[in-house]
C-alpha cells in the first residue's frame, strides 16, 4: 500500500495534476462562499472540462472542489451571517458572533485550521479503513436510520439557547415545514393548496439564505444602521494562539472522527454532521456556556465535521458505488461519464486510480489550508464597507443563490418568504438554529419511520430491537434529560441570585 501512496503522489504532484487539483479547490472555495451554490452546481459547471481530461486528473479536480466548496460555506457563514453550503449551518452559530467583536480573521483561520484537521482525519480513514467502514455503512436500516434522525433533533434543546421552550418550538415549525409536499410513502399532497411548486416542498438551500441572510438584512434594516459598519475588524490577529490552538484541537479531532462516521452512512451529510458535532463537543466542552457566543471550540467541532464528511462520503461511493450525500451523487455521475466504474471491482482493477485518489486528497487539505488562511486574512476587509452599500450586495447574492438552484424565480420567492419568517423569528427571540434542524431531518424520520413500520407490519419494537437504533434512541433520552437538567439548574442559580 506504501508503494501505491507514493505512486499517487507522484501523479498528483506532476505540472498539470498540481495545477488543475489547485484549480478545483479555489473554484470550490469561491463557489461555497457564495450563499445558494454548493459543491455539486460546481461540479456541473466543470462538467464539460471534465470531458477533455485525464480521468485520474479530473478525479482529483473534482475531489478538490468537493472539498474546498465544504470550507467556503464557512467564510460566507461568519462573515454574512448566512451559510453557503447546507453544511456550514452549524458555522454560523459562533462563527458571526466572532466576526461582530471584530474577530472574522481569527474565525476564519480557525475555520480553514479545523477543516483541514477534519479533512486529514478523514482521509487517513479512506486509506486505512474505507472498506472496513463501507461495510458497518451497509449495516444501518430503516429503523437506524429513523433513530438517528430522532438523534439529531434532540439537538434542538442544545441549539435553543436560553429559552428552551422557544427553541423548541422554533424545530417544531421546522418539522413542519418538513411535511409540505408529496408524501413519500402513500403519494398523497400535503398542504400544497393546490399549488404544483409545492409538490416538492422546500429545497434546504432557499430556506437558509432566507432564515439566516435576507433576515440580517431586514434587522439591519429596521435597526436603521444603513450607515454604520460591523466593528472594526483586527485583520493581523487571523493566526490562533498556541493556548487558542490548544482549546480548539481536541474539538477538531473529535469533530473530525464524528464526520468520517456519519459521512459513511448513505443520505446524511455534513449538514446533519456538523449539528451532531457541535452539540457533542458543547456537552463535553469546559465551557458550554460560551458555545453561541464566539466559542472557538465550536467553530472547529462544525469545521472539521463537515469537511469529516468528505473523505467519509467518498468511502461508500468508491468500495460500494453508493453515494454518500448529494454532491459524491453529482460526483459519481461525472466519473461514470468519463469512463471510471466505482464499486469493489475500483480496488482490484484500478488501484492506480484507487491510490490517486488518496494522494490527491492528502494533498487537498494542504492546497485548502493555505488558500483558507489567505482568505482569513483578506476577507474581513469585506465588513469594512459601509451597511449600505454592503447590504444591497447580500441580497443580490442571496437572489443569485437562489435562481441558480434550478433558473426559477420560485426558489426566490421562498428565499424572500422565509427571510420574513426569520426577521420575525430574530425579533421575537426565537432562534433560527432548530427551525433547521427541523427541516433537514424532518423527512429524513418520516420516511425512515413510515419504511421501518411497513417492513415490521406496524411492530414498534423494531426500533428497539435493533442494536443501533437502540444505541441512537438511548443517546437521545440521555441528551434530552441532560438538558433540562441543566435548564432547571439555570433557573435555580438565576433564582438564587435574584434573591440575593
Amino acid at each position: 500500500m506504501f508503494n501505491e501512496l507514493i505512486s499517487g503522489l507522484q501523479f498528483v504532484f506532476q505540472p498539470y495534476a498540481f495545477l488543475m487539483m489547485s484549480f478545483g479547490v479555489m473554484v470550490g472555495i469561491i463557489i461555497g462562499a457564495i450563499p445558494g451554490l454548493s459543491g455539486s452546481i460546481g461540479i456541473i459547471l466543470l462538467m464539460p472540462l471534465v470531458y477533455r481530461m485525464d480521468s485520474n486528473v479530473a478525479m482529483v479536480m473534482l475531489c478538490g472542489l468537493f472539498c474546498g466548496s465544504m470550507f467556503g460555506g464557512s467564510v460566507a457563514a461568519i462573515l454574512l451571517n448566512t451559510p453557503g453550503t447546507p453544511s456550514a449551518a452549524a458555522t454560523v452559530l459562533d462563527g458571526h458572533p466572532l466576526a461582530r467583536q471584530g474577530e472574522a480573521g481569527k474565525a476564519i483561520g480557525v475555520a480553514a485550521i479545523s477543516s483541514f484537521i477534519g479533512g486529514v482525519v478523514s482521509t487517513i480513514c479512506l486509506i486505512l479503513i474505507a472498506p472496513e467502514l463501507a461495510k458497518v455503512a451497509l449495516k444501518f436500516h430503516a429503523a437506524d436510520y429513523f433513530s438517528l434522525a430522532v438523534f439529531g433533533l434532540t439537538i434542538m434543546a442544545s441549539a435553543s439557547g436560553k429559552n428552551m421552550l422557544k427553541g423548541l418550538m422554533s424545530g417544531a415549525v421546522g418539522m413542519l415545514i418538513a411535511t409540505i409536499g408529496t408524501d413519500p410513502i402513500v403519494g398523497n399532497s400535503r398542504f400544497t393548496f393546490g399549488s404544483g411548486y409545492l409538490l416538492n416542498g422546500f429545497n434546504i438551500l432557499p430556506v437558509l439564505i432566507g432564515v439566516f441572510a435576507i433576515s440580517e438584512v431586514l434587522m439591519t434594516v429596521r435597526t436603521q444602521a444603513a450607515d454604520a459598519t460591523i466593528q472594526e475588524q483586527n485583520v493581523r490577529n487571523f493566526f490562533p494562539s498556541f493556548k487558542e490552538f490548544k482549546g480548539f484541537f481536541w474539538a477538531a479531532i473529535v469533530g473530525g472522527l464524528i464526520g468520517v462516521f456519519i459521512g459513511i452512512v448513505p443520505g446524511t451529510g455534513g449538514a446533519i454532521t456538523c449539528f451532531l458535532a457541535y452539540n457533542v463537543i458543547q456537552r463535553l466542552s469546559r465551557h458550554p456556556e460560551k458555545f453561541g457566543q464566539g466559542s472557538l471550540e465550536g467553530l472547529a467541532a462544525a469545521e472539521s465535521a463537515n469537511n469529516g464528511t468528505t473523505g467519509g462520503a467518498l468511502i461508500p461511493m468508491l468500495t460500494l458505488g453508493i453515494p454518500g450525500d448529494v454532491v459524491t451523487s453529482v460526483m459519481l455521475g461525472a466519473l461514470t461519464l468519463i469512463g471510471v466504474k466505482v464499486g469493489p471491482l475500483l480496488f482490484t482493477n484500478s488501484a492506480d486510480t484507487v491510490y490517486t485518489i488518496f494522494a490527491g486528497m492528502l494533498v487537498i487539505q494542504f492546497l485548502m489550508l493555505g488558500l483558507g488562511l489567505f482568505y482569513a486574512r483578506v476577507s474581513p476587509y469585506v465588513l469594512r464597507i459601509s451597511q449600505k452599500l454592503l447590504m444591497p450586495a447580500v441580497m443580490v447574492l442571496c437572489v443569485i443563490g437562489a435562481f441558480t438552484l434550478s433558473n426559477n424565480l420560485y426558489h426566490v420567492y421562498v428565499a424572500m418568504g422565509f427571510g420574513v419568517f426569520g426577521f420575525f423569528m430574530k425579533k421575537y427571540g426565537y432562534p433560527a438554529a432548530p427551525l433547521v434542524l427541523g427541516v433537514i431531518l424532518g423527512p429524513m424520520a418520516e420516511q425512515n419511520l413510515n419504511r421501518a413500520l411497513t417492513l415490521s407490519r406496524n411492530d414498534w419494537s423494531v426500533l428497539v430491537a435493533r442494536p443501533i437504533s437502540l444505541s441512537f434512541l438511548v443517546l437521545s433520552v440521555g441528551l434530552i434529560a441532560l438538558a433540562l437538567f441543566n435548564a432547571a439548574k439555570d433557573a435555580k442559580k438565576a433564582k438564587a441570585q435574584d434573591a440575593a
